[in-house]
């Protein structure tokens, strides 16, 4: 069949699952996606799991890819479990306002060849509880990883008596036929590149997009260095650097620039010389773009494909840059386990820094400080347009939610419209159902328009 005709398959074998979810209870679909994210939790299998994405993708690493699975997805669920996605949701007896959560419809998913393993368990549990059915497309080079864990879902819905057709995936995937999912499904969470995101959003239908990361991270001169080296480096080095979030830019304080960069170096921190440097560039963007020889790989692969010499144990590689923009392309995101390093005097000017790197990639997305000045946290986080400012975290470990801070775990961020995203906050379970609002009369008596804007007009003229 072509691949119209498969979309249209795919969609109506949704749409008869769907119908029957539509008649689960909240128990129901609680115990399906507790019963999904525990059996993937599993030790053993989330190592098979992680070891056939690296064997397939050669992005990552396995541990990092198995504490997805065994501690991120069910802190996912910890943060969910208590709420309602079924019926009556909440209720307001003084606004004679009762809300009823509904379902979306067949979700068209998109899944990112850096994350094959953890993207169709987060989405499709989220989907499930909203009795919801989720088409997954993958990326063409993660494609039988993505399957592997689809199937895995589809059992536990057998199992359960549950409609497997809940979970379904696109086994051949192209750029056309994930044009067409989205086109014909009823919304599309997209995780992914730039360009098939934009293509979401032009789609006809709605989505829920992320938008590019280009985390850049203010060291000042109140901050414990050691302790803010380690974190940096624990967020770097996720998943070889994988993740949209991961620490791109540092900006330091110069009083402190040479004491910060030593941490680093005891981290595990390899600084480029000037002719490393010329040598990397040439290796990491390839008529412009990324090259696939360097995303999310380990740093001495990354060093050896640029022909540049680094310590045994190098952990990640730093590169001072002055400048931001086209021509300093160190100061874009790299989705490697590369870092750029930027100076600076007074706290203003790295404000400036930050917003004009996220402005040339990243904005909206995410930025970090480690500080113990609180007016320099705050005015970071009143001066930059960014959707969520981190302090004292590795960025690339606390930006998706974590046990440590209180954002949501995700694995989908939305960057507001700065990023080109409808919303400005972390893509929860409340993205993945439709409410509807019953309204009945209250006793209410009109304001008299007086006391309404009492004290308002003092100083204005009308």
């Amino acid at each position: 069949m072509d691949a119209r005709e498969e979309i249209f398959v795919l969609y109506n074998r949704a749409k008869k699952a769907m119908k029957i979810a539509d008649g689960f209870s909240q128990r129901k679909v609680d115990e399906l996606a507790a019963a999904i994210i525990y059996k993937l939790a599993d030790e053993n299998l989330a190592r098979e799991i992680a070891e056939f994405a690296l064997e397939e993708t050669q992005m990552g690493n396995v541990q990092s890819k198995i504490n997805k699975l065994v501690l991120k997805m069910p802190a996912v669920f910890y943060q969910i479990k208590d709420i309602k996605t079924v019926g009556v949701v909440e209720e307001q007896p003084e606004a004679g306002i009762v809300k009823i959560a509904k379902p979306l419809g067949v979700i068209s998913a998109l899944v990112p060849s850096t994350n094959p393993e953890a993207t169709p368990i987060f989405k499709g549990t989220l989907a499930l509880r909203g009795r919801n059915a989720i088409i997954f497309a993958p990326h063409p080079k993660s494609k039988k990883t993505t399957l592997k864990v689809v199937e895995i879902m589809r059992e536990i819905l057998r199992k359960n008596g549950a409609p497997e057709d809940l979970f379904t995936c696109i086994e051949e995937p192209s750029k056309e036929k994930s044009q067409l999912l989205m086109q014909t499904c009823d919304i599309t969470m997209a995780t992914g590149g730039s360009d098939m995101v934009r293509t979401a959003y032009s789609s006809g239908k709605p989505a829920y997009g992320v938008g590019a990361g280009n985390a850049v991270i203010i060291v000042d001169e109140t901050a414990n260095l050691a302790d803010a080296a380690e974190k940096i480096k624990l967020g770097k080095t996720g998943d070889n650097a994988s993740g949209c979030s991961a620490e791109n830019s540092l900006v330091i304080q110069n009083r402190v620039y040479d004491e910060m960069i030593n941490r680093l170096k005891e981290q595990g921190g390899y600084l480029a010389t000037a002719e490393d440097k010329r040598k990397l560039q040439a290796a990491m963007w390839v008529n412009g773009h990324l090259s696939a020889e360097i995303i999310a790989k380990p740093a001495a692969h990354i060093a050896k494909v640029a022909g540049i010499s680094v310590p045994e144990n190098v952990a990640f590689i730093m590169v001072e840059e002055a400048g931001i923009g086209q021509d300093h392309p160190f100061s874009g995101e790299k989705l490697s386990l590369v870092m750029a390093l930027f100076r600076y005097e007074t706290f203003d000017e790295a404000i400036g820094k930050v917003n004009d790197i996220t402005a040339y990639s990243g904005y909206g997305h995410s930025c970090g400080i480690h500080s113990n000045n609180d007016e320099h946290i705050l005015r970071l986080a009143l001066s930059t347009k960014t959707t969520k400012v981190l302090v004292r975290q590795p960025h690339g470990a606390g930006n998706s939610g974590n046990w440590f801070n209180g954002l949501a775990n995700t694995f989908s961020l939305g960057c507001g419209t700065w990023g080109g995203n409808i919303v400005s906050e972390n893509i929860t379970q409340k993205h993945y159902i439709n409410t509807t609002w019953l309204s009945r009369p209250i006793d209410r008596k009109p304001i008299p328009k007086e006391e309404i804007f009492a004290g308002y007009l003092d100083n204005v003229i009308i």
